[in-house]
Order: C-alpha cells, then sequence, then structure tokens
C-alpha cells in the first residue's frame, strides 16, 4: 500500500502553508510569469490561466494522492496573500526520505520567507511523520537558492555534473527567445540533526524573533515535477537547472 502525507495545513509566525485552491489561480499565474522563475524552473512559459488550473486542480493534488510528494502554497499570515510555493517529492516512503523545492514571488523576495517556509515544512517532517533526510539541489549559478540552504543548515554532499537544465535569453537580446542549457546541480542536505544544531547557531547569532525576515536570501530551491517540470525553483529537483 502506497503511503501518502496528509492533507495538511502549517503555519509559522508569518505564514500559512497550505493546499492550493483555485481561488490562488490568478495569483498563482503572476508569480508564475516572472523571468526569473522561468529561467530557474522548468514551467511552462508563458504560463497561462489553463496551465495553473490544471496545476490547482489536477497535477498538484496527484502529487499527495500517489505518495510522491506534497504542493503547498505559501501565503502571508496576515494578508493572506500568495507569496510561494514549497514542494516536496521523489519521496521515498522505505527510507523516509524526501527532496523539497521552493520559490517566493517576485515582490515578495528578500524577506526570508524562503527559509521560512521550507524550515516549516522540515520540522514537520521530522517531527510529525518520521522522516530522516530532507534533500535539495541547487542550479550551480542559483547563488540565491544556495544561500537559502546555507542558512537553514543544508549540508553541502557534492556535485551532479551536468544534471540539470536551465532557460536563458540571449545576453543581447533581453526579450528575445529562451533557450535551454545543461548545468551542474549541487546537492544539499537536512537530517533532524541539522535541525536541532541550527536552531542553536541561529538562536546565539539572534537570527529568529524580529530578525527572521531578511537573513536568508531568496529564493529558488527546486525543481517540482508535479505535472510542471519544477514548480518550486531550482533549489531542488527535477528539471534543474
Amino acid at each position: 500500500m502506497t503511503s501518502t502525507f496528509p492533507d495538511i495545513s502549517l503555519s509559522t509566525e508569518r505564514l500559512v502553508l497550505r493546499p492550493y485552491d483555485e481561488a490562488d489561480i490568478p495569483e498563482l499565474v503572476e508569480m508564475m510569469n516572472d523571468e526569473l522563475v522561468t529561467a530557474w524552473t522548468g514551467v511552462p512559459w508563458p504560463y497561462t490561466e489553463a496551465t495553473a488550473r490544471a496545476f490547482v486542480t489536477g497535477a498538484g493534488p496527484a502529487e499527495r494522492r500517489s505518495g510522491r510528494g506534497l504542493v503547498l502554497a505559501v501565503t502571508e499570515m496576515l494578508t493572506q496573500r500568495l507569496v510561494g510555493t514549497v514542494q516536496l517529492q521523489n519521496t521515498d516512503w522505505r527510507i523516509r526520505g524526501t527532496e523539497i523545492g521552493y520559490l517566493t514571488a517576485s515582490w515578495a523576495r528578500g524577506e526570508g520567507y524562503a527559509g521560512e517556509s521550507v524550515l516549516a515544512v522540515v520540522r514537520w517532517l521530522f517531527a510529525s511523520q518520521g522522516f530522516e533526510r530532507v534533500e535539495l539541489r541547487t542550479a550551480a549559478d542559483n547563488t540565491a537558492s544556495q544561500q537559502v540552504a546555507q542558512k537553514i543548515g543544508c549540508i553541502s554532499e557534492g556535485v551532479l555534473r551536468n544534471a540539470g537544465i536551465i532557460r536563458s535569453r540571449p545576453h543581447d537580446d533581453p526579450q528575445g527567445p529562451w533557450a535551454e542549457t545543461r548545468t551542474d546541480l549541487l546537492v544539499w542536505s537536512l537530517l533532524p540533526e541539522d535541525i536541532d544544531d541550527a536552531d542553536e547557531a541561529a538562536a546565539r547569532a539572534g537570527a529568529y524573533g524580529s530578525g527572521y525576515g531578511s537573513g536568508y536570501g531568496d529564493d529558488y530551491g527546486t525543481d517540482h515535477d508535479g505535472g510542471h517540470r519544477g514548480h518550486a525553483g531550482y533549489s531542488t529537483a527535477a528539471h534543474r537547472r
């Protein structure tokens, strides 16, 4: 019998993480049509309302039902605005390990939302779901995503050479066509003891509380498959950039 994640919502001091619903579609379309999202993930471009609806009503929920992973919308607690996505994928229930990816809306970058939301999911996985390993992958040139991984205490494990695909436009034509190129992927991981160590270090450095915000350097953390390649960035996963 296939194991599956529960249909849950999580909250932090500033954020609510919950399943997507159809009311999120307009904000999802806006978020996914950002050029950096297009570059660092494998999502369709342009990202249409039909694409978003298929993800929200079909591919996203199917990830959870199949046991492969979980897709969560990240919203501000006070405004309820959509600020990003966190996605689990390639889950191995026997070893209790999964891969995590994330992305942040352009208007919300620099506020530490990526790190805050990823840590919320990771802590839940370790404390409530009995997981022993969370992996993420970042494109070699995606320094923003690498900063997130470092800030939340991830351990660098090595390089997957030429294992990902990213998109770019000609330097002399910023409005030109997107072209796919291959890239190395950096592999990072978190174990339960890493979270404990990171919490202790953050407490000593005063990284939480009112200063939680801008310390995580946002953003694209992974790429999720779920029907759309790379619904969470390039911090992890599938079509890696």
